[in-house]
């Protein structure tokens, strides 16, 4: 048995950490070891395709690191128990992930040479000169002793969870599947200036759920550019290192929350299910479903996750003065039914544009931070210009406006 034959065989024979096999690099690399026992063509065409898919992970330095990365992200028996907290696992099943791991090692330390060594079409594709890749390292979890590598693993996935909840942080919720966020906004706390009573208010919510403390679903509302949404966002880049994933739901979905918390209800981490610009022109089936899902239907929120929601209005559904001069008989009722939605919010933040004082502080703040503490009387000026022309002080005009007065100072322009 040649050594692409024999790295096939144990590929197959994986069986904890046989998920891998669905990933890209470690999918192209089996589909090329097998290839050997076919035609001169398969063989060649697969050789081609893995090293193209490895240079595309930016791996072809280190096929090694990539493919014991992928144990990392891998969700299996052992992974999802090391997540949930479990110290204490079954011989037989530690048997098999030393095992696993020990077959992960050896197949991504393989070389080029090796694997055409003894390869059925060793001489006639030698003069082809194919590409070759580099082994590298493996990942620093499976670097050394294997015994010492599996007690790391398991440390691993209890700081950062399994499966694609290690890998990513944000995620969306789309064609009825969670897919993952590649490049997810990376707003931070830092960045926003203004309102510590409200950021405050949702940061302490947020980490006594982290906790495991009792905890509200949260509605921030209030006027445009306040930073309701840039406040959620900030609290994932900053609580993502304990835990916190984030989903965002378009509301025209919320019909599907009980097929997404299915999803997640059983993963070891905690969820916070976010909703922005939230409103209704009127009651429908997404109103109720969204109802029930805050307080009161079989399909309830697991423990494990919370409803962060933004909306530019208090009471979520759009009334008129026709709506009220209806001709129902219990028009009181339907007008309570109508404002019992955001009270199902156990904690409602409130943003409002700020007045002039506090626009100028907002630009003194964001100024200082970018380091152009020296054009301070312009930078109000202009401020001041840039609101007026835009209908408005808002943070989000603020930082607008430090946007532009930065590239213009960096270019060596005048302000006003």
């Amino acid at each position: 048995m040649n050594e692409m034959k024999r790295a096939a065989v144990k590929m197959a024979s994986l069986s904890i950490y046989k998920g891998i096999l669905n990933r890209t690099v470690p999918k192209a690399f089996y589909r090329l070891l097998w290839s050997a026992d076919r035609s001169e063509e398969e063989f060649l065409n697969a050789w081609g395709d893995f090293f193209a898919v490895l240079c595309e992970r930016g791996y072809s330095e280190n096929l090694t690191g990539c493919i014991t990365g992928t144990a990392l992200y891998d969700e299996n028996a052992f992974s999802l128990a090391a997540a949930g907290g479990a110290e204490d696992f079954p011989e037989t099943l530690m048997s098999a992930v030393e095992r696993d791991l020990q077959i992960i090692l050896d197949i991504s330390s393989i070389t080029p040479r090796q694997l055409l060594t003894g390869c059925p079409f060793e001489e006639d594709v030698l003069s082809l000169r194919l590409p070759e890749w580099k082994t590298g390292e493996p990942v620093d979890a499976l670097g050394g002793d294997l015994k010492a590598n599996i007690r790391k693993m398991a440390e691993y996935y209890r700081e950062n969870g399994c499966g694609m909840y290690a890998r990513y942080r944000a995620f969306i919720w789309r064609d009825k599947k969670i897919q993952p966020v590649a490049y997810p906004d990376k707003t931070s706390l830092a960045d926003l200036k203004g309102y510590e009573l409200q950021r405050t208010l949702a940061t302490d919510n947020t980490l006594s759920f982290l906790q495991g403390l009792p905890a509200n679903n949260c509605l921030l509302y209030g006027d445009r550019g306040t930073g309701k949404s840039s406040t959620v966002k900030a609290l994932l880049n900053a609580y993502y290192t304990k835990g916190l994933r984030m989903i965002e739901m378009p509301k025209e979905s919320l019909m599907d929350f009980p097929l997404l918390v299915d999803q997640i209800a059983a993963i070891p981490m905690k969820f916070i299910i976010f909703i922005d610009d939230l409103s209704f022109s009127k009651q429908n089936d997404t109103y109720a479903a969204l109802k029930a899902v805050l307080e009161g239907g079989l399909a309830a929120r697991p423990e494990n996750t919370l409803i962060y929601a933004t909306s530019n209005r208090r009471h979520l559904v759009r009334e008129t003065f026709s709506d009220r001069e209806g001709d129902e008989v219990h028009r009181g009722d339907t007008m309570q039914e109508s404002l019992s939605l955001a009270d199902r919010f156990g904690l409602s933040i409130s943003f409002t544009l700020p007045d002039k004082a506090r626009f100028l502080e907002i630009v003194r703040l964001l100024a200082r931070q970018r380091q152009l503490d020296g054009y301070m009387e312009e930078l109000e000026q202009g401020a001041e210009r840039w609101a007026t022309a835009r209908g408005g002080r808002s943070p989000r005009c603020a930082r607008q406006y430090i946007n532009d007065a930065e590239a213009r100072i960096r270019r060596g322009q005048k302000l006003l």
